[in-house]
């Protein structure tokens, strides 16, 4: 049998198995030999899911995905009254209620838009629905960047015309006429849950910086309230002006990407350098103002936009001066420092001190420290890696996780600056295909059932289990049903137990290296 009339027929028995299925369209399961698989999708097939639907009372629905192979497989099961509670299990506890979650999602960078555009029509509608609508994870939070990253192939912003103080030589350019704008567009017309788009800047034009180039330690000239300042806060007043002429309005800007990069002599990428003073005072003098007094006024600003081990100092300066917090909404963190900073001394400490003002983590990628591989078709490890981030995160009162570029190529790029990455889906374009990565699987675990309002609520566990010491959180929709994530990192099956007062309780167990998410109603 020939390769052509092989795959003709994985696809019908596919094509078969999804239509003897009572759930979407299976995964086409690719193994690479990297301990897990890929699924592969292409202009004429791609696995979906199907709408959530709520089960009945006094039943649940169980999605689970396995180092072994399962990718958010559906089952269905019924709540025991008089069942013995195994001595580990999970007591859920509604009356105890935490932060209400605004979302998840990725990043439509330039490389990522390349990626998406290099695939035919069909094969672009399979990646985008799969992203953002019901038969896929349902994202609902997109970053943007506001022109060039390390994820473009080459350096620019909206106003390099020397001098520019009012920027009347402002200007999108073609990587958002053509690409980004598109793909968001195309984005929200699929998703029936609302986008809440974000942007990002890396650095100011090169003529408003003290070092004259867009990568490298440097900042903006001047002080806060100048007229260097002052262009710089217009800057984000005209991307969002104009992204509005093309109907895409956006929930919130952060004040910088990363700003402590630009602090570092020889930083290779993109950035500009602020420190916690000078962002409170370009916020409270520049760019709070600015935003305040135009039509994006109700456009949510947050700071930071950087690594956690910044907090809670970063807050502390910034939030403790009235006028800076009056224009603030929320914190942004990124996560490739987290091992410098436990968890409860950075996040947990922070929305203590300010509970008034979000968490959200802005930017995570695998394979971006210089040991890794750069991509690993079917690496459940980094999938993994992102739930482990995601559950600690939500259970230390962050709101919602945002990854980084949404598509990538085999090689982790395209980008000027060759500092390649993996990402949740991987282009092949020369064969105008992509691939699903685990952690794609990983994302709508959350992504696709803890909606926008979810809130979170207590999970009581009955002892420590060492040798299975399973991840979880739970949260109540706002329709009102319970979902409940447990991810299990160790190579052995755990059972264990999950107790509803309300309803009952079930007896499960979580596959060595899995992740599920149960989901039920509670009685009104």
């Amino acid at each position: 049998m020939g390769p052509r009339c092989a795959r003709v027929l994985r696809w019908l028995l596919l094509a078969q198995a999804a239509w003897q299925a009572a759930g979407g369209r299976p995964c086409d399961a690719k193994d690479f030999g990297q301990g897990s698989l890929v699924c592969v999708c292409s202009a004429t097939y791609c696995d979906t899911l199907d709408p959530v639907v709520l089960p009945a009372h006094g039943t649940y629905v169980r999605y689970e995905s396995s180092k072994a192979g399962k990718r958010l497989e559906r089952s269905q099961g019924s709540f025991q009254r008089n069942a013995a509670a195994p001595d580990f299990h999970l007591t859920l506890d509604t009356a105890q209620r935490y932060q209400k979650v605004k979302g998840f999602g990725g990043s439509v960078t330039d490389s990522a838009a390349i990626n998406i555009l290099s695939l035919s029509k069909d094969a672009q509608n399979h990646l985008l629905r799969s992203y953002f609508s019901e038969e896929g994870i349902e994202y609902n939070l997109v970053r943007v960047p506001m022109a060039s990253t390390d994820f473009s192939v080459r350096l620019y912003t909206y106003a390099d015309a020397e001098g520019d103080f009012e920027l009347k030589h402002f200007n999108l350019t073609e990587e958002d006429t053509r690409m980004k704008i598109p793909i968001l567009r195309a984005a929200q017309a699929m998703a029936k849950r609302p986008l809440s788009l974000y942007a990002s800047p890396w650095t100011s034009p090169v003529w408003m910086k003290t070092n004259g180039a867009m990568t490298g330690r440097g900042t903006l000239k001047g002080s806060p309230g100048d007229k260097y300042h002052q262009a710089w806060a217009k800057y984000f007043i005209r991307f969002l002006d104009e992204y509005a002429k093309h109907n895409l309005t956006f929930w919130a800007v952060t004040a910088g990407n990363e700003p402590t990069a630009g602090e570092i002599i020889f930083y290779p990428f993109q950035c500009l350098g602020f420190s916690p003073e000078h962002q409170r005072d370009f916020v409270a003098r520049d760019l709070g103002p600015a935003l305040a007094n135009s039509s994006h006024r109700d456009v949510r600003l947050i700071i930071l936009d950087d690594q956690r081990v910044m907090l809670p100092y970063w807050a502390e300066v910034v939030l403790k001066d009235p006028v800076a917090a009056s224009y603030i909404s929320g914190i942004g963190i990124h996560w490739y420092l987290d091992f410098l900073a436990p968890i409860d001394l950075t996040l947990s400490i922070t929305h203590h001190l300010f509970p008034d003002y979000f968490l959200l983590s802005t930017e995570a990628s695998a394979g971006s420290y210089f040991w890794e591989p750069r991509v690993v078709l079917g690496g459940w490890d980094r999938g993994s890696k992102y739930s482990h981030s995601i559950l600690t995160n939500l259970n230390n009162y962050v709101t919602g996780w945002t990854d980084w570029n949404l598509a990538l190529d085999t090689k982790g790029g395209p980008n000027w600056s060759k500092n390649y990455v993996d990402s949740p889906i991987i282009v092949d374009s020369s064969k105008d295909i992509f691939y699903k990565q685990p952690m794609f699987y990983h994302m709508g675990h959350f992504s696709k059932f803890i909606p926008e309002g979810s809130q979170r609520v207590g999970l009581a566990v009955s002892k420590r289990c060492h040798r299975c010491d399973l991840e979880h959180s739970a949260f109540l929709r706002p329709d009102g049903a319970v979902v409940l994530v447990v991810l299990n990192r160790s190579p052995v099956d755990v059972s264990f137990g999950i107790s509803d007062p309300r309803v009952g309780f079930i007896e499960a167990t979580a596959l060595s290296d899995s992740i599920q998410t149960f989901l039920w109603k509670q009685p009104a």
